[in-house]
């Protein structure tokens, strides 16, 4: 046994001796031991191979056709199935202890098993499997067997005993690892966990923008919460000129402006009594002339009044 290094994981790496191998991977930052060998860049996967995921997704090339796709810090085993005696049979036997395993290739003449710390999933032919396979630390297993040319897929408990067939295009979760526990309507993905979206910080989209031109927050897509109110500045298609002018107001005697529509009037009050006339003077006493008038002012004379 030689040890090589590829990558931040450690490889245990014994020559393969003169066998059929069945896959080979070119990713680096993974970890294999058991029947495995380099060859030109490549890790060959033999008989009773292990691998074990960095924190990439890795994919395996089978030598019989189709692939898997181990993803990011699962394990698995791989080997040939010895309960069948044909030597010409390329039967898969795959222990997923942990993790999340998918699966692309036409089924053979032969079944492949996968097997996990509580259950035998059974893969039938003939059919082109699209197998999602995902084990949790609780033991819950979740079975995607995807498409409608899906493969024969029976799980059976390998301590309660029973089965449970898995129909094409249907998502089962086994909770517990249980068959007594069933969800055969599981809405979660079975396979590998979709890469999370990176929100570069910064200008995004041309020198003139800004990160508040490319904010979309979620409550707002997401229907949780009301989009801010219309800006009153019209907006103006490109290639359009868009001009605001700003006039003084200002207001002569000669033009006076037009009178602005007026609210309804009021409510007749009622009717006020005219002002009381001031009492009128007495009429002045006429003088008195004549005769009398003047033996008067003759004796006023005389008499000095």
């Amino acid at each position: 046994m030689r040890f090589l290094a590829l990558g931040p994981l450690a490889l245990v790496v014994p020559l393969l001796a003169a066998q059929q191998p069945i896959g080979r991977t070119s990713a680096t930052e993974v970890k294999v031991s058991g029947a495995v060998d380099i060859s030109h860049g490549e890790t060959v996967l033999g008989n009773g191979s292990e691998i074990t995921a960095g924190d990439q997704e890795v994919k395996i090339t089978l030598t019989r056709g189709g692939e898997l796709r181990l993803c990011s810090t699962s394990s698995v085993h791989l080997s040939k199935d010895r309960s069948i005696d044909d030597p010409a049979s390329s039967a898969l036997m795959m222990a997923l202890d942990r993790g999340a395993i998918e699966a692309s290739y036409t089924v053979g003449k032969y079944s492949d098993v996968l097997l996990t710390p509580d259950l035998r999933i059974l893969v039938s032919g003939p059919g082109q499997a699209e197998l999602s396979i995902r084990v949790n630390t609780n033991g819950d297993t979740c079975v995607d067997n995807h498409g409608a040319a899906a493969p024969y897929v029976t799980v059976s408990s390998q301590l309660e005993g029973g089965a449970y067939r898995v129909l094409p295009d249907q998502r089962v979760n086994f909770e517990h690892g249980s068959l007594h526990e069933v969800v055969d309507h599981e809405p979660e993905a079975c396979g590998c966990p979709k890469a999370p979206v990176t929100t570069v910080a910064g200008a995004v989209g041309g020198p003139s923008s800004t990160p508040a031109d490319t904010a979309f927050p979620i409550a707002e897509s997401e229907g949780l919460a009301k989009p801010p109110a219309p800006s009153a500045t019209p907006e103006v298609p490109p290639g359009e000129t868009h001009a605001q002018v700003t006039v003084p107001l200002t207001y002569t005697g000669e033009h006076p402006a037009a009178a602005a529509p007026s609210a309804p009037p009021p409510a007749p009050a009622a009717p006020v009594p005219p002002p009381t006339p001031p009492p009128a003077e007495p009429p002045e006493t006429p003088k008195q002339s004549g005769f009398f008038h003047r033996v008067g002012h003759f004796f006023s004379k005389i008499f000095g009044k």
